[in-house]
């Protein structure tokens, strides 16, 4: 089964939980300034914490009988910062292959991921680029993940209409599957002002392979409820299109917990519960974890969903 076959026939699919915070708090990991998280699978240490946090979310998975999606740890690693990091172009290959070697021996159903972000500041849209500025700076990376064979791509917690619809009509025309990811606030708008349905109306409407559907991601559950009950966003489109969460455990805005110094959790229990609010409001069906979730909250969550 391919990725777009996996979203037509699954009324639900677990996706990762947090791995960067995680890394940090757990594990002492440093992350890198450049390119954040992508170079980890080069230490010892750093190879062996991704390993056992993806086994983590695998294994509830497994018990739940989930299909299971994970992305490669690379929302950094865009071309320019690659160079910038004296790292060799191999390191999309190289994430690419450790996560597809963990695919190969997890026995379940998963699927890889290239992760993409935005150029700037995913917070606050800083450094935003324009439509074709956004289509010239990520056709690279996109290339790159289309030769390492990935199962999907996903562009996550994109704060600009104009950058993450660049972007789209760079996958575009590599025909992969992929998934975008807004950074949205409570009003239901982007962080540029866009709303959610108008976003979605203009990428599906400039694009022929068109996402297979628009998620969120780094948001509390509540602040996506609010979003969507806009009227604005009560389009066909939204309901249909919009399709998954990678959620935080906070409720505090993203200005609140940019840079925070101490990680906001809340119990797995409680988190599940404001989870499962945005059942009914749409055809949600992908459910993952952000800042504050670990194994517990993803678990919760399966145990939910089944």
């Amino acid at each position: 089964m391919d990725f777009r076959e996996c979203i037509k026939t699954n009324r639900n699919i677990l996706m990762e939980g947090a791995l960067g915070e995680r890394l940090k708090r757990e594990y002492g990991l440093k992350i890198d300034d450049v390119i954040a998280m992508a170079n980890l699978i080069y230490s010892e240490q750093g190879a062996s914490a991704l390993n056992r946090l993806w086994t983590e979310y695998i294994e509830i998975a497994r018990k739940y009988h989930l299909p299971f999606i994970a992305t490669t740890p690379t929302r950094r690693a865009n071309h320019e910062r690659i160079l910038k990091s004296g790292y060799s172009e191999q390191i999309i290959f190289d994430n690419v292959k450790f996560l597809k070697d963990i695919q190969e021996n997890s026995g379940i159903e998963m699927y890889v991921g290239g992760l993409m972000g935005c150029k700037g500041d995913a917070y606050t849209g800083s450094g935003v680029l324009d439509e074709n500025e956004a289509f010239e700076f990520h056709r690279w990376t996109v290339e790159q993940f289309q030769k390492a064979d990935v199962d999907f791509l996903y562009a996550g917690i994109m704060p600009c209409l104009s950058e993450a619809a660049g972007l789209a009509r760079a996958i575009d025309d590599i025909g992969l599957p992929y998934m975008i990811s807004f950074t949205i606030q409570q009003d239901g708008k982007l962080i540029d002002g866009t709303t959610i349905a108008d976003a979605i109306e203009y990428i599906d409407g400039s694009t022929v392979n068109k996402p297979v559907c628009y998620m969120t991601n780094c948001v509390h559950p509540s602040i996506v409820l609010k979003a969507l009950e806009h009227p604005f966003n009560r389009s066909v489109a939204v309901k249909e299109r919009f399709r998954g969460i990678q959620a935080n455990t906070s409720p505090l805005s993203y200005a609140e917990l940019d840079g925070s110094v101490d990680l906001r959790c809340a119990e797995p229990d409680e988190f599940a519960e404001e989870m499962m609010k945005l059942v009914n409001i749409g055809k949600f069906q992908i459910w993952g974890g952000c800042c504050g979730t670990d194994n517990r909250h993803m678990e919760c969550v399966a145990q939910r969903l089944r």
